[in-house]
């Protein structure tokens, strides 16, 4: 038996193995990542494939002992991955998928040739995927997706990488992916201006009418000037919000962030980004944004539409909000509409409550600056006791 070091999935581990233990058997058997498929088990269908030190491999024909020292990324470790987050939402829109035993070494492989191609020329997508076989689409969905994804991002200016990024040859894992040390470099300037365009890129797929929409509104004791400028700071915006912080900024009007719910005993992370758009002459704006939260594997996305008027000669202001969301997952099931309005009424009550209190100097962004997870508990409880006081006049009535 033999102790080696990996890195999966960005975590340092060191699984006991045997020499002859391929690498596959150790994600699936050991690490409980499931999401590697094993097919054939000799290297020609393609389902077992992943990423080794950032490139493509077969799991099932590569020993583990040989992968020592090495960066696995497995099909987990893309949830947070923009071009896996296009390929994914393109499988779905092409029809790419059935069964689904092959998807997850399809976007592996689909995945790489995405960065290689200048443009989205059909033999060569389906030469880059010759490795990875399907026994049910006929391969043509598969082919559009993957050309779709390749032809967004060139036309949002995001470059192909020659060779995929990799400057030598050599067996795969041998040749360790170097970490920048410099954030001023040309490089890194180059990768920000790309996270900024597939950030932007991720949104504009995004931007399609939510399943579920309703509106609310809500009431601050400011002039609209006063509150129109706080929408404009967006970190004082996002402390506003119960349980949301910014985590980063890759343009002005595009945010990366997460918001925290705690279910009872269940947590819940939502991780993803969001684009902000304004309008100051017509005192409205919308904010559209997605996002995942990788323990319960449920996703989100909707948007915020606003719009601000004076009302006591101006002294305050009436905020309408339009809601959409689309929820996925298994977190879904307890996304109940009648409990989601008044979940978000009560949200955006203690929204209006926060504005208010930055804007008359009662709290800062200082003193808010770890936001606290969002009860989601207390505020049903709220509602629920609402609902049986209305039940309870109701019945007095009578």
């Amino acid at each position: 038996m033999n102790k080696i070091q990996l890195t999966v999935n960005g975590s340092a581990i060191e699984p006991t193995v045997e020499p002859r233990t391929h690498l596959a058997d150790v994600l699936r058997d050991q690490l409980d990542l499931t999401g590697t498929h094993l097919g054939c088990e000799h290297g020609v269908c393609g389902a077992c494939t992943l990423l080794l030190d950032g490139a493509p491999a077969r799991s099932c024909i590569t020993l583990a002992v040989a992968c020592a020292g090495a960066a696995v990324t497995t099909i987990e470790g893309l949830d947070e991955d923009e071009i896996a987050a296009e390929l994914r939402v393109a499988f779905t829109r092409e029809h790419a998928l059935q069964c689904g035993y092959c998807t997850p070494g399809m976007i592996m492989s689909a995945r790489d040739l995405v960065l290689r191609p200048d443009h989205a020329d059909e033999h060569a997508i389906r030469v880059g995927l010759s490795g990875n076989l399907c026994r049910c689409t006929g391969y043509a969905g598969i082919v559009r997706a993957v050309g779709a994804v390749i032809e967004a991002r060139r036309q949002r200016g995001i470059a192909a990488v020659i060779g995929a990024g990799r400057s030598s040859l050599g067996p795969v894992g041998s040749h360790p992916v170097a970490i920048p040390t410099t954030v001023s470099s040309p490089q890194a300037k180059h990768e920000m201006a790309a996270k900024q365009s597939a950030v932007a890129g991720m949104l504009d797929i995004l931007d399609a009418p939510p399943t579920r929409s309703f509106d609310a509104s809500l009431t601050v004791n400011a002039a609209p000037a006063e509150v129109l400028a706080l929408f404009a700071d967006v970190r004082t915006l996002a402390a506003c919000f119960p349980g949301a912080s910014i985590t980063g900024m890759p343009a002005a009007d595009l945010i990366e962030g997460e918001l925290r719910i705690a279910l009872g005993p269940l947590a819940a992370v939502f991780r993803g980004a969001a684009r902000i758009e304004r309008n100051d002459v017509s005192l409205s704006g919308r904010l559209i944004g997605t996002g995942r939260d990788r323990l319960s594997r449920s996703s989100t996305s909707g948007q915020i539409s606003w719009r601000m008027a004076p009302i006591d000669e101006g002294r305050r202001t009436r905020l309408a909000l339009t809601i959409g969301y689309s929820l996925t997952g298994p977190l879904a099931q307890i996304a109940r509409d009648g409990l989601v309005r008044d979940l978000a009424s009560r949200l955006t009550t203690t929204f209006g409550q926060n504005c208010e209190r930055y804007l008359n100097g009662t709290l800062s962004v200082a003193e808010n600056a770890a936001p606290q997870r969002l009860n989601a508990v207390r505020l049903l409880l709220d509602v629920a006791l609402s609902h049986l006081s209305a039940l309870a006049r109701g019945m007095r009535r009578q």
